[in-house]
């Protein structure tokens, strides 16, 4: 009898204790480019990440989720290894986020496996990076996703000859195979390729080869951050529009926050990408809004803003599913179930045989609107998978 009311009393107390006593505090260590040229891009996704935070706490029940940012300095595997390192054995994250680079991702792949950190990349687009960990899931893009259909519409819409230029690293591999391989499968021609160096690369000779050549297109990619405009200016310098050649590529070429600030463009850029800052898809313009009453009228949001923001969707929901009691592999088939019908980019999920991300591809056109450049969706591509899986399988 007397333990039976000491039990009772010890059951009273613990209702009256508040249920955030009981919270669980849930660390997400996010590796980023904070500093160097592309600091712009961590800015941005630094940005998207805090204003999910901010706009979903109240989605975890109590629970909280501590973050815990970490600069790379750029494309530096060396770099990434040594902060995901110390974000995994020092800080002890739940997940890993952020990733805007291929040479990173790749690099922490073999420390993330061993230590079942569920990993969510949110811009390094390298198709194979997803072989690299069973912990990763991505929910950003592939090049081979935009630049495969791309090549497949080219050569269908008029162009018979095509010049590739692209930088020299995993993702310009990529883009430049899959976007080859999708032209001449329709009938184009490649008349030439050319891939450029990461860093201090003057566009302009390589543009007079492709100049030379007389193709009816350049296809070109450089990643988002601030080599785009220096590309673009080389483009309109040498007058390659009215020689007759158009320009198009993955939607990096015409960043939106960069294309902003710039006054002369070449009109009629076609490019192939999963979101524009100027689509009218109701998602994309409460997202827009929300953006520009946080951080001021003249920002601007990006593909990474959407794929950051989707990103922590996709961790919130994890954490929800499991109330903040984070279990590695019960996470990573969370991740792989996935899916955002709200997106800004309009519906995504996650291939649960691939971890890789399904998403809508948008056929955009450079053009003024409200007298500034805007990427204007003209034509969807629905739900497309990666396809570079298709064209390189795994080996038995």
């Amino acid at each position: 009898m007397k333990w039976n009311k000491i039990l009772l009393g010890l059951a009273a107390v613990a209702a009256l204790v508040p249920v955030s006593a009981m919270a669980e505090t849930i660390k997400v260590g996010v590796i980023l480019s904070m500093s160097g040229p592309d600091a712009s891009m961590g800015e941005v996704g630094e940005r998207a990440i805090r204003l999910y935070m901010k706009t979903h706490e109240q989605d975890l029940g109590g629970n909280k989720v501590e973050l815990i940012l970490r600069d790379d300095g750029g494309p530096n595997p060396e770099a990434a290894r040594r902060i995901a390192q110390e974000l995994i054995t020092r800080d002890k994250v739940q997940f890993l986020t952020g990733f805007l680079w291929t040479p990173n991702a790749n690099a922490v792949a073999p420390m993330i496996t061993e230590a079942k950190v569920p990993t969510v990349i949110m811009h390094a687009g390298t198709s194979a990076t997803m072989r690299l960990s069973p912990y990763y899931a991505r929910v950003c893009f592939t090049l081979w996703q935009s630049s495969y259909p791309l090549g497949q519409w080219a050569a269908k819409n008029g162009i018979k000859k095509a010049y590739t230029a692209v930088m020299d690293f995993a993702p310009g591999h990529d883009g430049e195979a899959a976007f080859i391989k999708g032209f001449t499968e329709n009938g184009g021609q490649i008349v030439g390729s050319v891939r450029m160096p990461m860093k201090g690369v003057d566009f302009v000779p390589y543009f007079q080869r492709v100049m030379e050549a007389k193709p009816d297109a350049m296809f070109l990619f450089v990643p988002t951050g601030t080599m785009p405009s220096a590309a673009l200016k080389a483009f309109n310098e040498l007058g390659m529009a009215a020689a007759g050649i158009r320009l198009m590529g993955p939607g990096d070429i015409t960043a939106d926050d960069e294309i902003i600030k710039l006054a002369d463009l070449p009109p009629g850029v076609v490019t192939m990408f999963h979101y524009s800052a100027a689509a009218t898809r109701p998602a994309n313009k409460a997202f827009v809004a929300l953006w520009k009453k946080e951080y001021g009228a003249n920002s601007t949001t990006t593909d990474l803003a959407a794929s950051a923001w989707d990103g922590m969707d996709a961790i919130y929901k994890a954490i929800k599913a499991q109330d903040g009691k984070i279990d590695p592999d019960r996470t990573m088939a969370l991740l792989k179930e996935w899916k955002n019908d709200g997106s800004p980019r309009g519906p995504v999920h996650i291939n649960a045989a691939t971890r890789d991300v399904v998403q809508n591809e948008y056929l955009r056109k450079l053009e003024k609107v409200d007298g500034k450049w805007a990427n204007v969706e003209f034509e969807t591509i629905p739900m497309v998978e990666d396809p570079w899986p298709k064209f390189n399988p795994v080996a038995n």
